[in-house]
């Protein structure tokens, strides 16, 4: 399988003694759903005493590029943190469970990414410590993930298509998915950015989201939250026919070369 790896950010090595983290997004045609509905709880046994794997989170998704009500049946994710990238590459390249998905799902995607900022929990804990330095240039990749108090459920849900519809109109992103644990209550967002001003821009300087940020924190929409930046290294497969990472690679590339 095609690897493209990301244009080395200045200040970030890849052997850095940071956990890799990867994000793999499975696609399946409808002949399939069910075996991947299934998994989500049948694939867990297999993930409990994976060497070197230090935590992990399988994954269901929604419609459209963000938070969403309505579950996309064809597509699911496996979100993992390594101690080494050995331990990943062994894991990707001959587990029996990777195997399995392979024969099912119709399109994989995985991208590898290095922890640049971390802050909150998931189920209790911050998995992705010690971090890597900040880079200078370069894309940037996005956790945003909670789980939402039931009293705020509506409040929570009301604002989403607003925040949603900002998203899809951002400047400089890249790609992005809504996946979550639960349906409705533990959900999260991952973002592919072409910078991070671009990412602060959408950030900070959209009303939409501005407000949003300021009402979950207002209101106490969250039981528990977890935001983390990441710098993306690699990627390999395709994600609804291409792959985000190595497109906007390339892109970089001809643009430098014009």
């Amino acid at each position: 399988m095609r690897i493209s790896r990301a244009p080395a950010a200045r200040g970030i090595d890849p052997q850095s003694a940071s956990p890799l983290t990867t994000l793999t997004l499975f696609g399946y045609r409808r002949r399939e759903q069910l075996w991947a509905f299934l998994q989500m709880g049948l694939a867990q046994p297999a993930l409990i005493n994976v060497p070197g794997l230090r935590f992990w989170k399988l994954l269901g998704s929604g419609h459209g590029r963000g938070f969403s009500l309505q579950p996309n049946w064809g597509r699911y994710g496996l979100f993992a943190v390594w101690e080494n990238q050995t331990a990943a590459d062994t894991f990707f390249a001959s587990a029996p469970l990777m195997a399995s998905y392979r024969r099912h799902a119709n399109e994989i995607w995985t991208i590898r990414l290095l922890p640049v900022q971390a802050h909150g929990a998931w189920s209790g804990i911050n998995p992705f410590l010690p971090l890597s330095p900040q880079p200078i240039a370069g894309p940037v990749a996005v956790l945003t993930r909670a789980a939402i108090g039931w009293p705020q459920l509506i409040n929570f849900w009301r604002a989403v298509p607003a925040t949603s519809r900002a998203i899809e109109q951002a400047d400089g992103l890249v790609a992005s998915i809504g996946i979550g644990e639960a349906p409705f209550i533990r959900q999260a967002t991952f973002s592919l950015w072409r910078s991070v001003a671009d990412l602060q821009k959408f950030a900070y300087g959209t009303n939409v989201h501005r407000a949003a940020i300021q009402r979950t924190r207002a209101e106490k929409w969250y039981r528990e939250e977890l935001f983390a930046r990441f710098i993306p290294i690699a990627s390999e497969g395709s994600w609804q026919g291409r792959d985000p990472l190595r497109d906007h690679n390339a892109s970089i590339n001809t643009n430098a070369v014009g």
